[in-house]
């Protein structure tokens, strides 16, 4: 089974910017590069080891399908490619690789399906699934109650909110919101952490201090470039990409995980799709390609014991 290439330039050169901003910190840091610690390797070193193309079709799974996708025999995939761990670009800058890519390629396998891959922004992927654009999307996408009403989840992975600060930031661990006020919290648009920020804004009046002043970006590059250049004072973004980039850039640190979320595939609300999607994944756990997954990106703590269908969101 082979993916499409991606078709979308503006989500890659947002992506590269990513890169490029965590390569080039990385460089003169005086730190080793390629260490496999909880941030993972390298951001000029991202893993290219294979561990999907050995996977093998699951007849009971692929059975799940609904007829006619298995007549055809693929899938139309939405995937936002931002930063390492989830998605990112080789240094060819074309060909996506991350956790998200080898889970949707896995599970692709597993179903007897050609996954047609197509990059697209973060922001744009959920309401796309809803006017039946696109099959299913990729993108890291927390499963949230208020989500679960638009849309269905077929989970893979527990990932969550954290954030992260310059190391002079006098911030060392945020337990509540309320920490933020005054501040300026940078993060990515269209994400649960902008919503999380928005819905929250109302503790510091109630506290009467200064409200935080929320700043979304579009590109994770813009993002990190924001907080070293002091345009922002902190990060909040998913725990297991702040772990790697911070991971990459020695001046910053991560400060702490502030709430665990369940992460899985995004369909439309009402999708036939889901069952087989969920015994793809269950599948992948049972013959090990799940676990490699997980130790090649370095998100082991990520792991869950079972796949499941839109389950509540975790409070």
């Amino acid at each position: 089974m082979t993916s499409t290439p991606p078709r979308t330039t503006a989500p890659r050169a947002a992506a590269l910017l990513a890169a490029a901003v965590l390569a080039l910190t990385a460089c003169g840091s005086g730190e080793p590069q390629g260490g496999t610690g909880a941030a993972g390797p390298a951001a000029a070193e991202i893993p290219t080891a294979d561990v999907v193309s050995a996977v093998r079709k699951d007849a009971a799974a692929a059975k799940l399908l609904p007829a006619d996708v298995r007549a055809r025999g693929s899938l139309s995939l939405a995937a936002s490619v931002g930063t390492p761990p989830g998605a990112t670009y080789l240094s060819d800058g074309k060909t996506p690789a991350g956790q998200d890519i080898d889970f949707a390629d896995a599970v692709g396998k597993v179903l007897g399906l050609r996954i047609d891959r197509e990059v697209a922004s973060f922001e744009a992927i959920l309401p796309a699934l809803g006017s039946g654009k696109y099959d299913v999307g990729t993108g890291n996408f927390g499963v949230t109650d208020e989500r679960r009403r638009t849309l269905d989840f077929v989970t893979y992975v527990n990932d969550g909110q954290g954030f992260a600060a310059r190391k002079d930031s006098p911030l060392k661990k945020v337990t509540s919101l309320r920490q933020l006020c005054g501040l300026t919290v940078a993060t990515g648009a269209g994400t649960t952490f902008e919503a999380t920020l928005e819905e929250n804004k109302q503790q510091c009046a109630k506290a009467g201090e200064r409200p935080y002043d929320v700043k979304t970006y579009a590109e994770q590059g813009a993002l990190w470039i924001s907080l070293r250049q002091g345009r922002s004072d902190v990060v909040m973004s998913t725990i297991n990409g702040l772990r790697y980039a911070v991971g990459q850039q020695p001046d910053l640190r991560f400060l702490n995980e502030f709430k665990r979320l369940d992460v899985g595939f995004a369909f439309k609300k009402g999708t036939p799709l889901a069952p087989a999607f969920q015994a793809a994944v269950n599948r992948l756990r049972k013959d090990g390609t799940y676990d490699r997954i997980l130790k090649k990106w370095g998100t082991g703590a990520s792991a869950i014991t079972t796949s499941q269908i839109s389950p509540p969101e975790i409070k």
